[in-house]
């Protein structure tokens, strides 16, 4: 059998709902759509784990087009582990912005661990374009991207078809 359909979100586990709000609203553009706590129930047995209780949220990327749920477990307690993006298992969300110097200059002093300033892309699919990778405040891997004139990336960032 093959699913067919669409990604509805993308779920990422934080240590702190109010801090992580505070980063992909204020630094990455995202927008607050809904918040809640769950408690046992249907959400304890969807995740596994006996009488799990969350507080979640919401966010929608920039644009509009994504939904990103951040959880903060109540109970059972987060487990920490390092995040690197070559571990296997190792996601990351990439954010298109139209001017990725004019961004990295807005929040290059914010308390944000970069892995590099921006990068021309000088090869490849995505030759034109620059780049950076950057961490949450939970060390969760995010990209900003800007992709080069004319390609599709590039459309879909300014509304084009």
């Amino acid at each position: 059998m093959v699913v067919h359909g669409a990604i509805q979100h993308t779920g990422l586990t934080v240590s702190n709902l109010d801090r992580s709000i505070d980063f992909y609203t204020r630094i990455l553009g995202c927008k607050v759509i809904m918040q809640q706590e769950k408690t046992g129930g249907y959400f304890a047995e969807i995740v596994g784990y006996p009488n799990a209780s969350v507080k979640m949220a919401h966010l929608s990327d920039p644009a509009g087009h994504h939904i990103i749920e951040l959880f903060e477990f109540v109970t059972p307690t987060v487990i920490e582990t390092h995040l690197e993006p070559r571990r296997v298992g190792n996601a990351h969300l990439c954010f298109m912005v139209s001017d990725l110097d004019a961004m990295y200059e807005k929040i290059k002093d914010e308390d944000i661990i970069f892995f590099s300033g921006p990068v021309a892309v000088d090869t490849g699919a995505n030759a034109g374009g620059a780049g950076l990778y950057l961490r949450d405040p939970d060390g969760i891997t995010m990209e900003v991207f800007q992709p080069a004139p004319g390609t599709d990336a590039y459309k879909l960032l300014k509304g084009e078809k």
